[in-house]
């Protein structure tokens, strides 16, 4: 699947690192992922926050027989921001068979915490 043709490639999500246990990603804020008052939105973050998670969950999956999906997300918001960048640092905390829970922080480019999010991922069989 081309990411450009998914929820990333909208809202202009990259993955710039990813390692086992640890994701980190960036998201522009402009008119893609501002809220009608020009502030970056939450919801935005929210889909920044659960995609470094999906992302890192399926990193640490066997990946020819599970996938994941996120099963709770929640996310609260500290600091405002109008432009520029965002970039979300995950950290896998609890990995289980069927449940994973990951820790993310989002920061600006002056390293101010914008949200901090916890979501829990579900660990399911492929279907054959």
């Amino acid at each position: 699947m081309e990411l450009n043709q998914t929820l990333l490639g909208s809202l202009g999500i990259e993955i710039t690192e990813l390692q086992k246990g640890k994701v980190t990603a960036t998201m522009p804020v402009d008119e893609r992922t501002r809220q009608p008052f020009g502030l970056l939105h939450g919801g935005a973050s929210v889909a920044l926050a659960e995609t470094v998670a999906s992302v890192g969950a399926f990193e640490l999956v066997d990946k020819e027989n599970e996938v994941v999906v996120g099963l709770e997300i929640n996310a609260n918001h500290i600091r405002a921001k109008k432009d520029g960048f965002v970039t979300a640092v995950g950290t896998v905390l609890h990995q289980g068979k069927t449940t994973m829970v990951w820790d993310i922080k989002i920061t600006d480019e002056d390293d101010h915490l914008i949200c901090v999010s916890r979501c829990t991922m579900a660990v399911i069989k492929r279907k054959k």
